[in-house]
């Protein structure tokens, strides 16, 4: 599979939604949400549990198809040509999805079969992701043996075997350690550098979100509650505000009022 040119500055967003819209029966998960995400940027989606993060990321990577509006993740429409969506992302679900009864050499050549990587260059791709990621001394262990941060490297590293436009994480780093969390982005951002890939992820971790991202987009019920840079959103709250602040005061300000008592 022949690598993809990416945007340069002043291209279209890399990820946009325009009145994106998710329904499930009577519940609206996503209401008409609009955003734009740029060519290179970490971006983050941060919100409660039911604030429509998860089936926002599902939609973007084209598990779940829009009940209406419009999704074009690096140039393709998701419910028009899902396909060339998936070409162009990796995607890295929240729930470890590496099998632990194989090495982690060869969970990365199962990779590079899905990702329909030419066989003459399978080898030195998957040789390449694990010294990305850090894991070419671990590469012929099970990886039921590897730690929490270890795993989720790897899938990573199996996520960006075809050097994608857009890599999209669900909550990466959930049920890591501190210095797990730490490793997991410090590899992040080498591949970003090397790669040049837009990373989009979800998280619930505040301080994560300000110490890795270059914007976040507050998610609540259903649509952005506020979007900026983590210093933009921390000034319009006042002096030493951190981003749970952040999130208390937008989310406060966004939801309905509660009826009045009789």
């Amino acid at each position: 599979m022949a690598e993809l040119t990416l945007p340069e500055a002043g291209d279209p967003p890399m990820v946009e939604a325009k009145a994106l819209t998710r329904r499930f029966g009577a519940v609206l998960a996503v209401d008409h949400l609009s955003l734009a995400i740029r060519p290179g940027e970490v971006f983050a989606l941060i919100g409660p549990n039911g604030a429509g993060k998860s089936t926002l990321m599902k939609m973007f990577t084209t598990l779940l198809p829009p009940t209406s509006g419009q999704a074009i993740v690096a140039g393709a429409d998701v419910a028009r040509d899902p396909q060339a969506v998936r070409r162009r992302i990796g995607y890295v679900p929240q729930v470890l999805s590496a099998d632990g009864e194989l090495t982690g050499y060869e969970n990365m050549l199962l990779s590079s079969r899905l990702y329909l990587i030419p066989r003459a260059e399978r080898a030195q791709k998957v040789a390449d992701g694990l010294a990305l990621m850090g894991l070419t001394e671990a590469k012929d262990r099970r990886v039921q043996t590897y730690s929490g941060g270890m795993a989720r490297r790897l899938e990573i590293a199996q996520s960006t075997l075809h050097r994608p436009a857009v890599l999209f994480m669900d909550e990466p780093t959930v049920g890591l350690d501190p210095g797990g969390r730490r490793t997991v982005w410090d590899y992040v951002r080498v591949l970003k550098d090397k790669i040049g890939a837009t990373v989009v992820f979800s998280t619930h971790d505040m301080a994560e979100a300000d110490a890795v991202c270059d914007r976040l987009a507050l998610i609540f019920g259903g649509k952005v509650a506020v979007l900026g840079t983590p210093a933009e959103l921390r000034a319009r709250v006042g002096e030493d505000a951190t981003l749970d602040d952040v999130f208390t005061r937008f989310t406060a300000a966004a939801a309905p009022p509660k009826a009045a008592a009789a």
